[in-house]
Parts: C-alpha cells; structure tokens; sequence
C-alpha cells in the first residue's frame, strides 16, 4: 500500500511565497513522472507542472516563470516552490506520483489561498 500526503499549504497575501511538499511511502521503491494538479472551486482539475525521472520540467503557462518543480528520489517526495503569487492561484493543489507501472498514486490534496 502506498501512502501520498501533501503539506505546506496555507493562506498567503498576495505576491507572497509557499513551498509545498509530496511524500509518498510504504509500498514503493521508485517513481516516474511526479506531478501538481490544482482545482479552484468550481472549476475542473488542471494540471500545474511535472517533473521526469530524469528531472525535466514542463508548466502550465499560466504558472511558468513562477512555480518550481523539484523532486528528492532518496525521499520519494516532489517539492512546489510558487512564488509572486496571484488570487487565481487560490485552490486545492494535488500532487499525482506515477510508479514505473503506470500506477497513479494521488494525495488528498493542500489548500492554497491567495487574499489580502
């Protein structure tokens, strides 16, 4: 069985920074693509950034130049820097880890909230 939580959500002002954090654990030895997914309310699930095994990055162009994706593979865990953030980036952010078995293993989800 595997284990996925996310944290390091929060309520920030904006243009202000958070870093969330994924971690998966129990019954797994190594991951492929890791990657944030966030949904606002109301609206459907989008995809945020993904990293490869190999460490290459894609974004959505609405958070490019603003959102980091790093991973640790020794701690099975994917990092989100995000900074200048904006209100539109209030949401539930989701991180989906995929084993070398295609495999999607999701967490339950961090709440970001961008408001002065």
């Amino acid at each position: 069985q595997v284990h996925v939580v996310e944290s390091g959500g929060g309520l920030v002002q904006p243009g202000g920074s958070l870093r969330l954090s994924c971690a998966a654990s129990g019954s797994i030895v190594s991951l492929n693509g890791m990657s944030w997914f966030r949904q606002a309310p109301g609206k459907q699930r989008e995809w945020v950034a993904t990293i490869g095994s190999g460490g290459s990055t894609n974004y959505a162009q609405s958070v490019k130049g603003r959102f980091t994706i790093s991973r640790d593979n020794a701690k099975n865990t994917v990092y989100l820097q995000m900074i200048s953030l904006k209100p539109e980036d209030t949401a539930v952010y989701y991180c989906r880890l995929t084993a070398p078995s295609g495999i999607n293993y999701w967490g339950q989800g961090t709440q970001v909230t961008v408001s002065s």
